[in-house]
Parts: C-alpha cells; sequence; structure tokens
C-alpha cells in the first residue's frame, strides 16, 4: 500500500500524518506555529515530515494551510492569521528542503475532501462544508471535483455579506456571515447576555471562573446541561448558520451540507435549529427538497486526511 503525508497548518499548530490509501492516520506529528512565520514556519513544516518520513516511506506530501491558495497549488497568496506567508512559493521552497512533490490546498477544502472521500459526505452530489471554529470556512464538491473557482478561492463560504457596513471581518469586508455565525460569534453572544444579565449567566461566570476564561467546550458543556443563556448564544449562532444555509441552497442545490469544526460536540443541540432556521428562511419554501445538514466525522483530522488524499491525484 502507498503511503503519503498530510500537514495541516493553522494559526497555533502545524499537525502532520502519514495517511494511507483508505484515510487511516497510521503515526501523527506536532509542532507549534512560529509565530514569525515565514521561513521559520515553512521549516517547521519540512520538520515534521521529516519525522513522519523516518519512520514510513512515503511518495508526496500534501500541505493544507489557513488562507488564499494559487489555482495551481503552489503559492499561499494571503494568510490573515500567519504572519510572512503572504506570496510565498510554498511549493519550491519545501520541494527543495523534502525532494519529494508536494501540493498545497487550504484548509477547508482539504478537509471537504476528506469528509467526501471518507466521512460524512460520501455518497452525496453535490455537498458543502462549512468548518466551523475562530472563523468559518468553506468547501465544495460538484460531480467529484472539489471546485476551486477560476484564482483558487472560490467556496469561501464564511465571507457572503449578510449584514452591510456590519461587523468588521478579518478580510476586510464588514458584516460577512462568519462574524455572525462564527465560533467567535458565538462566544460574543454569551459575554454579551452575560454582560446584560449576570444573574442569568452565573453558573457560567463560576464554570469558567470568571467571563474572560469562558471557552466553547464550557459554553457547550453547559448547553448540554440545559442552561438557558448558552442554548441562547447556541441558538443565535444557529439561526445565522441556518439562514445561510438558505441562501446556498438556493445557489447551488447540495444533496447534503456538512458541518465541522468545534460546534460539532454540542450535536444536534445545534444542528436541530440550524435544520430550523434554514427551511424557515429558504426561499420558495416548499418546493423543492431541503438538503440535509449533518456533523462531519473526522474533526482535527480533516485536513491532515484531506491534504494526503489530495497529493495522490
Amino acid at each position: 500500500m502507498s503511503y503519503t503525508i498530510g500537514i495541516d497548518v493553522g494559526g497555533t499548530k502545524v499537525l502532520g500524518g502519514v495517511v494511507d490509501a483508505s484515510g487511516k492516520i497510521l503515526i501523527d506529528a506536532r509542532r507549534d506555529t512560529p509565530r514569525e512565520g515565514g521561513a521559520a514556519l515553512t521549516q517547521t513544516i519540512a520538520d515534521v515530515a521529516r519525522e513522519l518520513m523516518a519512520s514510513y516511506s512515503v511518495e508526496s506530501v500534501g500541505i493544507s494551510a489557513a488562507g488564499f491558495v494559487s489555482s495551481d497549488r503552489k503559492t499561499m497568496l494571503a494568510t490573515p492569521n500567519i504572519a510572512g506567508w503572504n506570496g510565498v512559493d510554498l511549493d519550491a521552497q519545501l520541494t527543495a528542503l523534502l525532494g519529494l512533490p508536494v501540493v498545497i490546498e487550504n484548509d477547508a477544502n482539504a478537509a471537504m475532501w476528506a469528509e467526501y472521500k471518507f466521512g460524512s459526505a460520501k455518497g452525496f452530489n453535490p455537498v458543502m462544508f462549512f468548518i466551523i471554529g475562530t472563523g468559518m470556512g468553506g468547501g465544495l464538491v460538484i460531480d467529484g471535483k472539489l471546485f476551486r473557482g477560476a484564482n483558487g478561492i472560490g467556496a469561501e463560504f464564511g465571507h457572503m455579506i449578510v449584514q452591510p457596513k456590519g461587523i468588521l471581518c478579518g478580510c476586510g469586508a464588514h458584516g460577512c456571515i462568519e462574524q455572525y455565525a462564527s465560533g467567535s460569534a458565538l462566544m460574543r453572544y454569551a459575554k454579551d447576555a452575560i454582560t446584560a444579565d449576570p444573574i442569568a449567566g452565573k453558573a457560567l461566570l463560576d464554570a469558567a471562573g470568571g467571563i474572560n476564561n469562558l471557552t466553547g467546550e464550557i459554553l457547550t458543556e453547559a448547553a448540554k446541561n440545559g442552561d438557558q443563556l448558552a442554548i441562547s448564544a447556541f441558538n443565535k449562532q444557529a439561526d445565522w448558520l441556518g439562514s445561510a444555509c438558505a441562501s446556498y441552497t438556493l445557489l447551488l442545490d447540495p444533496q447534503a451540507i456538512v458541518v465541522g469544526g468545534g460546534v460539532v460536540g454540542a450535536g444536534e443541540l445545534f444542528l436541530a435549529p440550524v435544520r430550523a432556521a434554514m427551511e424557515k428562511y429558504m426561499p420558495f419554501a416548499g418546493t423543492h427538497l431541503l438538503p440535509k445538514v449533518i456533523a462531519a466525522k473526522f474533526g482535527n483530522d480533516a485536513g491532515v486526511i484531506g491534504a494526503a488524499d489530495l497529493v495522490r491525484g
């Protein structure tokens, strides 16, 4: 069986793995993302790859990276959350360091591909993907092919503008859906509600040891235990995501929409109101079938698995 390496590069960690043709991670390695980014980050990726190559003979290396990737999958065009990587020919640099073929892919696209080949999106056509963490990435597979668009930046679903003159987004625009349906938005809803009514938020404050220590995990556990303030924050986030799903459904008519990222930990507590909101906001409601809205399978491993498989092609 042939093996490839997938390496997922984010703002805080570089996670790599040797992956077989069935999508199974055989061994992994991890490093912190260097704050200075740039050449130091490229070297860190090479270090992770070399550690993995010491245990397995591999054919190629796929990189899943947070940012815009050129249509030929060689250059990092823009990386809002990683320093010193804009316009970097990552393919050439890593090929020189590793002596193996390299393919670069946007992290959400790589995660989408993992879900399509081996996970929750398998068998659906077309199928959309939202990865919801600090931000909100997107991916799309049509007729078995990952959709990248003319310039490699297609399916950036998190940056549909839903509120003109709304909250400033990291992309430079105002009012992107990312600012209303992401994990960051969820935390903002919860903290605003606690500030407005500290008595209602007391249980959350006690669990976190203060509002600044509140995390998504604490909020999720509270919601599962029936905390109404936590549930309300999730419902607000879900309402925004459901409205986005309705708009995208009219454009793309997907069979399924797969939701990944940290919110999946909330399960049906989050997905059920997303479905309800999608139906509520759906244009031409009742005239066509709605897509399934389902949880992703692979969690934090999706980028590694997807990048490793994409480099096989």
